[in-house]
Parts: C-alpha cells; sequence; structure tokens
C-alpha cells in the first residue's frame, strides 16, 4: 500500500517577474539555506526580548493515534472494542490510561487530557488541513486552501518590526510536511525547517553558526557586492522593498555567523542524563531539541513523531493493511511515552511552564471498533503480506489530545465519550476551539483577526470556534 504521507507533488517553478523577485532569489542562493522563512520572516518583540514572549511546541502523530488505546480506554466495552491493554491508575485519582503509558500516568498531574475533540473531515488531508488552519472542506486537497496556525502566528507576530534574537521565530524540527503549509501567506511565513535524525552522533544543521573565517569572508564579499549593485538601482526602486531585502539579508548573515544560532541546535551541549531522560532516539532527541530551542527563544515549535519508530509505513496510520495495530501501539509505546513525559517534565523544571504551551495531537482518532484485513507487506508491526491482521481505521468523531504548561490548570480531563469511544458527548470541542486556543495563548485574538487572501478578501483565522476556558491561563 503506497504510504500517503510520502506522496508529493511539484508544479512549476515560476521566474521572478520583477527586480525584487530577483533579488530575493538571489539572496536565498547567497545564503544557500533551503529555507525561505527564515530569510523574510520577521518575528517581533514588543520589549525586544523574544526569550519573554509566549511560545508553542506542537507535537504532531501524523495518520492518528487510537484514543482508546492510549488516553481514553473502555475497559468495559465489548472485546471487539476494547482491544488487549489493560489500564493502568494515573496520578489523577479517577483517570486511567493504557498500560502502554507508564510514564505518562506518573506525571499527570502536570497535563490536562481533552477526550472530547471531534471534527467531519475524515481523510488525512481533511482532517490534518482541519486541526492545522481550520479548513471547514470535508474533501481531500492535495494543498492546503488555508494558512496553519504557525505560519499565522508567525506573520502576526512579525508585523510589529525586526526580531532581535538571531533564531528564527518559528522552527521545524522534522515537522509536519504534508496538508500544512503558509499558503497564500507565501514562503516567507514558513519554518525554519530541521530535517534529519538528531540521535545520530555525525547530526549537524547545515549552514548556521559558521565560525571559519575563511567560510565567512565570501559571504561578506557577496554582501558588499549586493551592496554595490543596489547603489545604481536605488532611484527606480521603492525604498521599502530595499529596506525589506536589507532586513532578510541581515537576517540570514546573522543565522549563518551568529554561534547562538549554532549553540542553540547543538545537542551535545546537553550531559547524557538529560539526553538519556529523552530516550536515544530520533523522537527523544527531536523533543529534547525543541525545549531547547524554546528556552532560547524560538516562539512557534512543531515536530512530528514519524518514521522507523511508528512501524512498517512510518505513521500512526494503523489500518489492518498497514499495521496489526497492538503490534504497533507496543512497538512505538516506550519511545513515545517517554519522549512526551520528559519534555513535560523539563518544562516544569526549567520554569518554562507558564510561557510555553505543549500540545499533543493528531488529525483524528482511530475506529473504536476493531476490523481485520489481510496485511500488504511486511515489517515493523505488520505480519507478511496477505496475513489478516487487526487495525483501525479513520475516526475524527471522537479522539484526545493533551496540553501541558501554558499556565493551565492540569491534572485533569476535559469531556468525554460515550461508553464504548465512538462520540464525544461531553464537553464537546472542535477543531475551530483548538486552534483558538493556542492563538490565544500567543496573545491572538483569533475571533478579531482577518488576514487577506490571495484574492484581496479578509479572511477569518479561526472561521468558527472559542478558546477552551479550561486550557486557558
Amino acid at each position: 500500500m503506497t504510504d500517503p504521507f510520502h506522496a508529493s507533488s511539484v508544479g512549476p517553478c515560476a521566474g521572478p517577474d520583477s527586480r525584487r523577485g530577483f533579488l530575493r532569489m538571489g539572496l536565498a542562493g547567497f545564503t544557500t539555506l533551503s529555507l525561505p522563512g527564515v530569510l523574510r520572516a520577521r518575528a517581533a518583540s514588543d520589549s525586544g526580548n523574544s526569550a519573554e514572549k509566549t511560545a508553542v511546541i506542537m507535537v504532531w502523530k501524523p495518520g492518528g493515534c487510537s484514543h482508546i488505546d492510549t488516553y481514553d480506554p473502555k475497559p468495559n466495552a465489548p472485546s471487539e472494542y476494547r482491544g488487549p491493554f489493560s489500564t493502568i491508575p494515573t496520578k489523577v485519582p479517577g483517570m486511567r490510561f493504557s498500560e502502554l503509558l507508564p510514564m505518562q500516568a506518573k506525571i499527570a498531574d502536570k497535563f490536562t487530557v481533552l477526550r472530547s475533540m471531534r471534527h467531519n473531515a475524515a481523510g488525512h488531508p481533511a482532517g490534518s488541513m482541519r486541526m492545522l488552519s481550520g479548513d471547514p472542506d470535508t474533501r481531500d486537497k492535495p494543498e492546503p486552501k488555508l494558512p496553519d496556525w504557525m505560519s499565522v502566528a508567525n506573520y502576526l507576530r512579525a508585523q510589529a518590526g525586526p526580531r532581535t534574537n538571531p533564531l528564527p521565530a518559528s522552527v521545524g524540527v522534522n515537522p509536519p510536511t504534508t496538508y500544512n503549509g503558509p499558503a497564500y501567506l507565501g514562503d516567507a511565513y514558513a519554518p525554519f525547517s530541521v530535517t534529519g535524525d538528531p540521535n545520530q552522533p555525525n547530526f549537524v544543521v547545515p549552514n548556521i553558526g559558521l565560525s571559519n573565517p575563511n567560510e565567512v569572508m565570501p559571504l561578506d564579499r557577496r554582501t558588499s557586492l549586493r551592496k554595490n549593485l543596489d547603489t545604481l538601482q536605488r532611484a527606480f526602486d521603492k525604498a521599502e522593498e530595499l529596506q525589506a531585502l536589507d532586513e532578510f539579508e541581515k537576517q540570514a548573515m546573522t543565522l549563518l555567523t551568529n554561534p547562538k544560532t549554532k549553540d542553540a541546535f547543538d545537542l551535545s551541549q546537553e550531559d547524557d542524563r538529560t539526553r538519556d531522560r529523552y530516550g536515544r532516539n530520533t523522537w527523544g532527541q527531536q523533543l529534547l531539541m525543541a525545549r531547547r530551542l524554546v528556552e532560547a527563544g524560538v516562539e512557534v515549535l512543531t515536530t512530528s513523531l514519524r518514521g522507523p519508530l511508528c512501524g512498517r509505513v512510518q505513521n500512526w496510520d494503523d489500518h489492518a493493511v498497514n499495521h496489526h495495530i497492538f503490534d504497533a501501539m507496543r512497538f512505538r509505546a516506550q519511545a513515545y511515552d517517554q519522549a512526551v513525559s520528559a519534555l513535560i517534565e523539563d518544562i516544569y523544571e526549567r520554569g518554562l511552564d507558564k510561557r510555553v504551551l505543549v500540545v499533543v495531537t493528531g488529525e483524528f482518532g482511530r475506529t473504536p471498533k476493531i476490523n481485520y484485513q489481510p496485511s500488504t507487506g511486511a515489517g515493523n508491526a505488520s505480519a507478511a503480506a496477505g496475513t489478516k491482521q487487526p487495525g483501525r481505521d479513520h475516526w475524527p468523531r471522537a479522539f484526545s489530545n493533551i496540553w501541558a504548561g501554558g499556565g493551565i490548570e492540569t491534572g485533569r480531563y476535559i469531556g468525554a465519550t460515550d461508553e464504548r469511544g465512538e462520540d464525544a458527548i461531553e464537553r464537546i470541542c472542535s477543531a475551530g476551539d483548538f486552534l483558538a486556543t493556542i492563538y490565544r495563548h500567543l496573545g491572538i485574538d483569533s475571533s478579531a483577526v482577518f488576514i487577506k487572501d490571495l484574492n484581496g478578501r479578509p479572511t477569518p483565522i479561526v472561521d468558527h470556534g472559542k478558546p477552551i476556558r479550561e486550557l486557558t491561563a
């Protein structure tokens, strides 16, 4: 079966239609970065100290995590619903998790479980766009119509002026890469994207924090050449365009040459005990880097838990044709449980819990009723092709996510699903509510903010939805 999370399409590349476009293209080449958002997004700081600004870490589980096998178990449901896992008590009286999450159960007083998420977009593209951008369309589209919340937050915070912190305002550490993006805001507001396995001993983020003079000098020469060329054209250009270009270039050079940028991404500066605590694997080190970056002043951080740690198809899409769902949940549970619990504990221990909000979610849940289908291939958490195995399909009618930090009241659960986990029945929350809550933490009133789309139409950043009062400070 083709893995939908690795499909992509590339359209034709349009050339620059203006001098400004040409210069921006040239600047992208000059920096040798494949991260255009770094060059143009100017995350603002009203105090000049972005470390004091609120921040969000979103941990994304692409494909959709089973709520019944994690945060909303149904031990009294029939066997074809409840699955094989027993339940365990948590630190919160009356709240039980699946046995797969013992570490999170021990620190459940430090986060809140929202058990009553619901929407009606059942495909991966539509479900992801609903949760990340609020797109109301239930049809699956190849690319987003609306900008995701990460790009919107980056754009809105960029309006007040240039950023003093040398780090980008928005960073993705192996971020969500399908069904999301800046849409009509443009690539200027996409995140600085870091890819690869930060657990590898030779892992580096290329082209940041250059310290070798032999590397820096050619960049200085190119900058001087560009400035000399600009003096010939200054009379024919708008002053604000050149000022913007100057700012983009300044940020690019800062990212390339400021040692603070390199230090922030350098996990070797963490002691072995901390690295072990998160888990010496891709997910653990991703979440450690996330904490490290928000502590250094990054304001929007996204990271996606995908890849080999998920099982054969490298995501949480546990159809029977992809994975033996219960083998898959066991296969990924230890790394997931350890990394998430370490991140949440670390946020509190380091005094970041008021400023930083942590959200762990996917686009939907999985069908409460188990079904059996032949596997399409052998691999981790999947039997040989043709072997009938259990799975759960897409289920947006009820699912869970968890929230920590952000100054919110923790140690509780919000909402409920019915006795089989099929429908949210109490304190039902929509994707719009989810987004409005994140914006609220970032100081953005989603009910009052409109951004013009490509046709110049004012478009609300959240069409329907209000901040979830139990998840706001």
